[in-house]
């Protein structure tokens, strides 16, 4: 119960951005709901006067409206009868629906909608809009409203059209706008309403004083008061909770106690409320507060969630963002020359330094995995609340040990170079590929989560298919894999963290790893033979095509290397005595029983890349001291 808890916690600490509407970069609205309401998308809005008399209608565009909401009418099916509130479909909300061709299966669904509706308009918390709306409609000529003014249309029988024909084009000529708002046609339409008053411009699902009003009348229907799992505390309970959690077409509910044949209770407790009784207050705001931080921070992929948020309303820096994302949010700087790893290091230390000063009392973190097997069930797959000081802490901690020089982000389309963990989105492209599938990027970044969270091993699974990918660079593009080679490269290095062995970017000239000389050896070989080809040469060197058999059969692949290197070693001349003299340097380091056939372990990607990034280092001093003597 504690993510219910710190949901239910969170809504109250931002009660004042109830009912406001904030649009996203990608023009997407979310809304934090107030209490006993819903979103649906409307598709006409009619408009009435003080005096409940029909003003205005217009055809809408499948516009997200904030409507009020029972607990029936929130979780209602297709027949069963359960009126929203205020605004619904137009056989609910019409009393004419029959008149115009409607069809009903049981009950007239406009009697107990116009019922519910009187009972508010008559209680002492009913508001001059909602009562304005309610006289409009007892009058029962809706449809023949939206007729006259030509938002829907009838038949030759002086039906509702129900599917657009060409037929009706010699009659309507174009195609009318009802049509194209989204609706299934025109019986299904949801209609919402507003009421023209000089006094009060605010639109009524817009309108906090008609928020409240159902809020209040709403609370006076509700009973059966028992103890809250979640406060603790004497308060009316329920056993519907919402919907709609992810999207507003999602049926998975997270709390779902309405199958008394099954074994969701039944054998350990003889009601559903013995196993979990949640009050209705704490449902409605811990589900709303939910839905409001999925929509504004939240990380959906494949219908899975990710969701990361703090109690005290300063940022969070995201576990499965990169280190460069990281310095970005946090504005600390990284335009200095890359030279070694530590200058990148102290920056990450500073920018979790500044997130960490910003801590309140008792500040916490929660991260929460939701995802639904079936249609209708969502499950906590992974939920953690910690202390902000101690989730820094491993973040921190995840940035320093599972961390390599990377150089395959961009800034303004210039390539930037940054030292820390790579995100786990890109990790997932490393181990499966850049065109592998949503379902199995989720997968990953669920196990990868706990790994930085928990400070658990990475799977040694994942490390192992990272490797093989990388270990077979002919398979992919020159960029696509220098970028798993770095991604790779961290990886490894948190192995080996956790088992207590340091393993850095530079090049470590005393190790005497046989994967790790290994490694140099082929390094040596790659730039050697670069550097013999003509710059605009843009074909693999031979110690890139036989990288995957070098690994597995070194000594042998390396016989076969020396022997392809002797052309560019003639061709280069005395300008390759250097690297000729450091194949022999490394050779020596051997241990003569471990120059053998052996497979190599992930080591050798370490050595690999240190040893040819220190080569390079050479070229460009070399160069820079050229052009400084002309």
């Amino acid at each position: 119960m504690s993510w219910l808890l710190q949901l239910y916690e969170t809504y109250n600490a931002n009660e004042d951005q109830v009912g406001r509407t904030i649009k996203k970069p990608n023009d997407k609205e979310y809304t934090l709901l107030p209490i006993s309401h819903t979103t649906q998308n409307a598709h006409i809005e009619v408009t009435v006067n003080e005096d409940g008399e029909f003003l205005t209608a217009e055809v809408l565009e499948k516009e997200n409206t904030i409507i009020p909401c029972t607990e029936e009418s929130a979780s209602r099916s297709g027949s069963k009868i359960a009126p929203y509130p205020l605004h619904d479909k137009l056989s609910y909300v019409a009393g004419d629906f029959v008149k115009y061709g409607g069809i009903v299966k049981k009950d007239l669904p406009f009697s107990a909608y116009i019922h519910n509706l009187r009972e508010w308009a008559e209680s002492p918390h009913a508001v001059k809009k909602v009562k304005s709306i309610y006289t409009y409609l007892s009058r029962e000529r809706l449809i023949e409203d939206l007729v006259k003014h030509k938002i829907l249309v009838l038949d030759e029988r002086d039906n509702l059209i129900q599917k657009w024909d060409k037929q009706y084009e010699v009659t309507y000529g174009k195609k009318p706008q009802i049509f194209s708002s989204g609706a299934t046609d025109q019986f299904s339409v949801f209609v919402r309403f507003n009421v023209y008053s000089p006094s009060s411009l605010e639109k009524v699902w817009k309108d906090k004083e008609v928020y409240d009003s159902f809020i209040a009348f709403y609370k006076d229907k509700l009973g059966n008061e028992d103890i809250d799992y979640v406060t603790g505390e004497v308060s009316p309970s329920t056993e519907r909770h919402a919907n709609k959690i992810r999207h507003a077409a999602d049926k998975a509910k997270l709390i779902s106690s309405n199958d008394t044949t099954g074994f969701t209770f039944r054998g350990r407790f003889k009601t559903s409320n013995q196993a979990a009784n949640i009050s209705y207050d704490v449902s409605q705001k811990a589900h709303n507060a939910l839905k409001w931080l999925i929509h504004r921070q939240g990380k959906t992929i494949d219908n899975r969630v990710f969701l990361i948020w703090g109690n005290d309303n300063n940022d969070v820096p995201l576990p499965d963002e990169d280190a460069w994302d990281l310095l970005q949010h946090t504005k600390v700087k990284t335009d200095r020359v890359v030279d070694t790893d530590k200058p990148y290091a102290e920056e990450i230390k500073k920018a979790i330094a500044g997130l960490r000063s910003n801590l309140s009392y008792q500040s916490d973190v929660n991260i929460l995995v939701l995802d639904s097997a079936t249609t209708g069930r969502l499950g906590v797959l992974y939920y953690r609340n910690m202390n902000k000081e101690l989730y820094l802490n491993r973040l921190e901690a995840w940035h320093k040990y599972c961390a390599w020089l990377h150089h395959y982000r961009k800034r303004d389309g210039i390539p930037v170079s940054f030292f820390g963990a790579p995100a786990t989105k890109d990790i997932a492209f490393a181990v499966y590929g850049p065109r592998v599938s949503d379902k199995v990027v989720k997968g990953l970044m669920e196990r990868m989560i706990p790994c930085i969270i928990d400070g658990r091993h990475v799977p040694r699974d994942i490390i192992k298919s990272a490797v093989q990918r990388t270990s077979n660079p002919i398979a992919m593009e020159k960029w696509e894999w220098e970028k798993n080679l770095t991604i790779t490269c961290a990886l490894i290095r948190k192995h080996y963290f956790e088992k207590k062995e340091v393993c850095e970017v530079a090049l470590d000239y005393e190790s005497k790893d046989r994967s790790y000389l290994f490694g140099r050896l082929l390094a040596i070989a790659d730039v050697l033979e670069r550097r013999a080809l003509p710059r605009e040469e843009t074909r693999a060197t031979n110690a890139i095509r036989y990288m995957n058999s070098f690994a597995k059969n070194p000594s042998r692949t390396w016989k076969t290397l020396q022997d392809s290197l002797q052309p560019y070693q003639a061709k280069l001349g005395t300008k390759v005595t250097a690297l000729t003299r450091l194949i022999d340097e490394v050779a020596d380091q051997f241990e003569m029983e471990d120059f053998n056939n052996k497979p190599l372990s992930e080591k050798y990607l370490l050595g690999f890349y240190s040893q040819r990034r220190e080569l390079y280092k050479k070229k460009e001093n070399i160069n820079e001291s050229e052009e400084k003597n002309l």
